[in-house]
């Protein structure tokens, strides 16, 4: 039996995830990174993507995230994400709609526009949408 480590995943609005893991995988912002077990304790910022949590070694649960913090004590895994998401509850509608308003308001050169919200919802929606292809064709 492999060694496990307590996992949570938060949100502003709620507890997304608690539970033992066998590894977790965040995107850091300056890379990728996996922690098992008594991984040595060390914080950093996330970015923007997709969480995986190896359960066991036959269960993988995917979680988009918006950006946040990772708190790694030996024992401990911490993601204080901005948002968060099962990737199987993601609203591809919503998604959808968003990639779309974001890219016409992008293509708007009329000057009312905030373009860094703009590309900023644009990367959301995408990256959402990603997460959500990849748990499909995970389950498939």
């Amino acid at each position: 039996m492999a060694m496990t480590l307590h996992v949570d995943i938060v949100s502003a609005e709620a507890e997304i995830y608690s539970g033992q893991a066998e590894l977790l995988v965040a995107p850091a912002v300056m890379g990728e990174v996996g922690i098992a077990a008594r991984h040595a304790p060390f914080l950093t910022r996330l970015k923007s993507g997709e969480v995986r949590i190896k359960v066991s070694a036959n269960e993988v649960q995917p979680f988009y995230i918006s950006g946040g913090i990772l708190e790694v004590q030996p024992y401990t895994v911490t993601v204080l994400a901005d948002t968060a998401v099962r990737a199987k509850d993601i609203d591809e509608a919503k998604a959808l709609e968003s990639k779309q308003r974001a890219e016409e308001m992008l293509a708007d050169k009329t000057g009312k526009v905030d373009y860094a919200k703009a590309q900023a919802m644009l990367a959301e929606s995408v990256t959402q949408l990603q997460v959500l292809e990849k748990y499909r064709k995970g389950k498939s």
